[in-house]
């Protein structure tokens, strides 16, 4: 398992700086506005909240809820990414606690947060539901998962070699080279929920822990992305919110 996440790590070190400047570019785009609107459909009106968003990667959600005036942390496993972040959260003069994390192991107490968010995630990780379990325990009673993901696994196992071209250099793939396309290719493969049909799975798992509200919105995606950014898999998204609130 340690193995397979330092694999992951040095992929996702060599990728920062190009992934940083898509998510830069992206907060001053319209497309941020579509992610804000999905998001708040699930968060309580004017009431400032203590958000974790987990896999953070160069920040982007950890921002967009920080300039909505809200209590932000943000932690990824890989420290290139947290360092990107920093940077980010630094030039727009935002407070956020950025730190390194394995997502599958957090380091907060029990029902810590309001909200825990994630966005193209769940499909890098080797134990998935443990992270889920992890993720559940850190909510607040009542409080909110928003899982942002696509069932990348089933496209890369089922694409075509010729379809390889168009993932590299262009839309939220800028810097990938054919050798990074390769390296990402054999670690989804390696990764078991790349096997499964998504977001099926992720249903399965989440009902099974019970003690939760579900729901599954495949449009997401296709709202706030619309002429799809570069990404060929559909984006879904998953909210859970914990009982007991």
């Amino acid at each position: 398992m340690e193995q397979i996440e330092e694999r992951v790590k040095r992929y996702w070190t060599m990728r920062s700086h190009d992934f940083s400047s898509v998510r830069r570019r992206e907060l001053e785009e319209e497309v941020s506005k579509r992610w804000l609107t999905e998001i708040m459909k699930y968060l309580p009106d004017g009431k400032l909240l203590k958000i974790l968003d987990v896999g953070t990667g160069a920040g982007f959600f950890a921002v967009l809820l920080s300039m909505e005036g809200h209590k932000v942390w943000g932690v990824d496993i890989t420290p290139a990414m947290i360092e990107e972040a920093k940077g980010l959260s630094k030039d727009l003069n935002l407070t956020i606690n950025f730190e390194v994390m394995d997502a599958q192991n957090l380091e907060f107490p029990d029902e810590t947060f309001d909200v825990v968010i994630a966005r193209n995630l769940t499909w890098t990780l080797p134990e998935p539901e443990k992270a889920y379990k992890e993720w559940i325990r850190v909510l607040k009673k009542g409080g909110i998962l928003l899982n942002f993901d696509a069932d990348y696994g089933q496209d890369v196992l089922n694409r075509e070699p010729e379809q390889e071209e168009d993932w590299v250099g262009s839309g939220c793939h800028i810097g990938m080279t054919k050798e990074l396309l390769l390296e990402s290719n054999q670690i989804t493969k390696s990764m078991e929920i790349s096997q499964n049909k998504r977001p099926n799975w992720d249903l399965n798992v989440l009902q099974a822990m019970g003690n939760c509200k579900i729901s599954c919105d495949q449009e997401a995606g296709a709202r706030i992305l619309r002429e799809n950014n570069g990404e060929k898999t559909p984006t879904f998204l998953i909210a859970v919110e914990k009982a007991g609130g």
